[in-house]
């Protein structure tokens, strides 16, 4: 049973591997880009899914997987203008993603004790896992690239933050509102799947 249950999941966790390449590989699926140089994502959504099904460590190596092909492809394949300056730090482009599944976890393990609503809890999963990426990566980018901003972003360095305020008001704020939509839509019949299948 053991044997099953540990086939089935690397299974699970080598199709999640899978989306997320197709997602980071067709800008529809996985990132919209955006007149202003950064994209919406929503591969977060799928981290937030991985974690609620498989757990937090799981979803936290899901989301270090995105953030490598993130990272890799600043170098060989740049999905923005910015994206060879910031993303070849993996201070910016791998650990936010890693800490989603962080977040995420301790979210959705925090509202089912709570409150025992799965859709509520997967909703506020999702909402977390989103706002962890925006805040992480673009106050990272704030940490180590404002000295160049001018080069960044053609804007003053004075303007910076409050720039980067505007990108979470046109980016983070939608792709927050999208996760805690379509997490717990996704989450939920595929949850009672996976506890038949790791149970069974």
């Amino acid at each position: 049973m053991a044997r099953k249950t540990n086939t089935f999941r690397m299974n699970m966790m080598a199709m999640f591997v899978a989306i997320v390449i197709i997602q980071t590989t067709v800008p529809i699926l996985g990132n919209i880009p955006t007149p202003w140089g950064l994209e919406i994502s929503i591969i977060s959504a799928t981290v937030s899914i991985v974690t609620i099904l498989m757990g937090t460590l799981d979803g936290a190596v899901i989301g270090g997987i995105w953030g490598l092909i993130t990272f890799i492809r600043a170098f060989v394949w740049p999905t923005s203008p910015i994206a060879p300056i910031v993303f070849v730090n993996p201070l910016v482009s791998i650990l936010p993603r890693i800490l989603i599944g962080i977040f995420a976890g301790m979210t959705f393990s925090w509202m089912m004790k709570k409150t025992n609503k799965f859709k509520l809890s997967a909703s506020l999963t999702g909402i977390v896992g989103s706002l962890t990426n925006t805040i992480f990566v673009l106050g990272f980018i704030y940490l180590f690239y404002r000295a160049k901003a001018p080069q960044l972003y053609a804007v003053n360095i004075k303007e910076l933050l409050p720039y980067l305020l505007g990108i979470i008001a046109t980016n983070g704020i939608p792709e927050a509102i999208f996760s805690g939509i379509i997490v717990p839509l996704i989450a939920e019949p595929l949850k009672k799947v996976f506890d038949r299948r790791m149970h069974a």
